[in-house]
């Protein structure tokens, strides 16, 4: 035997916990329970739905349904609008909107460009 003594080290994300720490290890492990901000609509690629009915916007996601007092109707949105921008990120396909929410939590505010009717419309929306 050597005669060494191990000591525990855990890295989560950028975070390095040297020994065992319990609180710290449950907070930042918890920290993904944390719950994750919603617009409250349902969206496809916009590319599929303009390829589907022949017309309209190819880049962005595309609302099909708004869900009732979401922060979504709130602020204005309607079927058939497509959110192009949202946070100052550039929206191309439906991923992006859920990439971006990742970055957000409960109550924030966020801008958001979307297009209706080939006019381009931007409002402050809180998730």
């Amino acid at each position: 035997m050597s005669g060494q003594r191990g000591v525990p080290v855990t890295v989560i994300d950028d975070q390095v916990i040297v020994g065992f720490d319990q609180h710290r290890l449950t907070m930042l492990l918890d920290r993904d329970k944390i719950p994750k901000p919603s617009l409250g609509v349902s969206i496809a690629d916009a590319a599929r739905i303009a390829q589907k009915q022949g017309s309209g916007p190819t880049v962005g996601a595309y609302v099909g349904q708004v869900k009732s007092g979401s922060a979504a109707e709130k602020a204005g949105l309607r079927k058939g609008d497509v959110i192009v921008e949202l946070g100052g990120q550039l929206i191309r396909v439906a991923a992006d909107v859920h990439a971006v929410m990742e970055q957000y939590r409960p109550g924030d505010r966020l801008g958001l460009t979307f297009e209706r009717s080939g006019r381009e419309m931007r409002v402050m929306i809180k998730v």
